[in-house]
């Protein structure tokens, strides 16, 4: 499992594995152990349709 996440932010913005903690605390919440995951979380200028986050996952269900 993997996720990333984008953070719309200014360049002086460096809290953005902080923004993304929600996701991966939700991952564990419904995955439990099996919700541990890599991540990475990047600021950018601008997202689609003006969106402040976004996450891709990368899940593999067996």
């Amino acid at each position: 499992m993997r996720i990333n996440g984008f953070v719309a932010s200014t360049p002086d913005f460096t809290d953005h594995p902080k923004v993304i903690n929600g996701a991966s605390d939700l991952l564990g919440e419904i995955f439990g152990e099996a919700g541990a995951h890599s991540r990475c979380a990047l600021g950018v200028a601008a997202l689609p349709f003006g969106v402040a986050v976004e996450i891709d996952a990368v899940i593999e269900f067996k």
